[in-house]
């Protein structure tokens, strides 16, 4: 097919059953976009590996190719099969940290898309070691989309909005992955509940952040989305939870959110609304960064 603008893609991959259905998925989005992709594994340098060390720090790439060859070997007879053997050709192993890798591949293609295989992850994994979907979210500079049980053709895109500068670029990148597959889209706001402040002086309610904020979607938000027949709603309660129940009501596919670059802190205190909704990991996820001043600015409230 001829390339439509799309920049390459690249997709993650290692011998668990996700990393196919990440092929599959990233394969599929190639060849309907006509973008190059490209396979990528990361396996860690050999002298990091049991019983190496005793091996002469004389013969680092020699041990490096052999483990890279071991990893190829391992990956092709994990996906073989399951996957194009096209897909299996554009394999390419390399020894690193994974989330460095990828992150170095994609740069070195100008990859417009990173793919990987979703798992779930308990909280207390993710405060030990975390994962390659979590570290890739904090630090990516491009999309990217984590996939759990994708149908084939996608159908329904759902795209989380806020009152943010996030918008714009959030809308035009669900659009976008909508018009690949020619898939329905849906646009979802979550007006969120005031914080309760004891003792403090109660200036306006629910009621008024909600009528403000759909003042502000009908006028800043709702223009900027151009799909055909995109449809669009408002849910009260967090964000998060707006999100989930709009996946499971609508059956979406795919959801696109957002991703603020939230500092550290942020992170560690109390995460942000992509990295719960990765979490629970509903459906396939797509997130996009957005770089520059994104804190959402509610409507204010005389």
């Amino acid at each position: 097919m001829t390339n439509t603008g799309w920049q390459p893609i690249v997709v993650g991959v290692d011998t668990s059953p996700a990393a196919a259905e990440a092929v599959r998925v990233g394969w599929a989005i190639a060849d309907h976009v006509g973008a190059p992709c490209r396979l990528v594994h990361a396996t860690p340098e050999a002298w990091t590996l049991p019983n190496t060390a005793y091996v002469s720090v004389g013969q680092p790439e020699i041990l490096n190719d052999a483990v890279r060859e071991a990893a190829r070997t391992a990956v092709r007879e994990t996906l073989i099969g399951d996957v194009p053997d096209a897909a299996l050709d554009a394999l390419d192993i390399r020894t690193g940290r994974g989330v460095t890798v990828l992150r170095d591949v994609a740069h070195e293609l100008q990859a417009g898309l990173v793919v990987l295989g979703g798992k779930h992850h308990t909280t207390l994994g993710r405060w030990v070691t975390g994962s390659t979907a979590h570290a890739l979210l904090r630090s990516l500079d491009i999309p990217l989309l984590v996939t759990a049980h994708t149908p084939l053709p996608i159908r329904r895109v759902l795209v989380s909005v806020d009152l943010s500068d996030a918008a714009g670029p959030t809308i035009r990148m669900a659009e976008r992955f909508a018009a690949v597959f020619g898939a329905k889209l849906h646009a979802v706001h979550a007006v969120e509940p005031l914080p309760i402040i004891p003792d403090a002086p109660l200036q306006f309610n629910d009621e008024d952040v909600y009528q403000r904020s759909d003042e502000h979607l009908e006028r800043y938000v709702w223009p900027l989305i151009e799909y055909a027949g995109a449809t669009r709603s408002v849910r009260r309660g967090t964000a998060a939870d707006a999100v989930t129940a709009e996946v499971a009501e609508r059956h979406a596919d795919v959801v696109v959110l957002g991703s603020h670059g939230r500092g550290w802190v942020d992170r560690v205190l109390i995460g942000s609304v992509t990295e719960r909704v990765l979490s629970a990991l509903p459906c396939s996820i797509l997130v996009v960064p957005v770089m520059g001043p994104s804190r959402p600015a509610p409507p204010t409230v005389s």
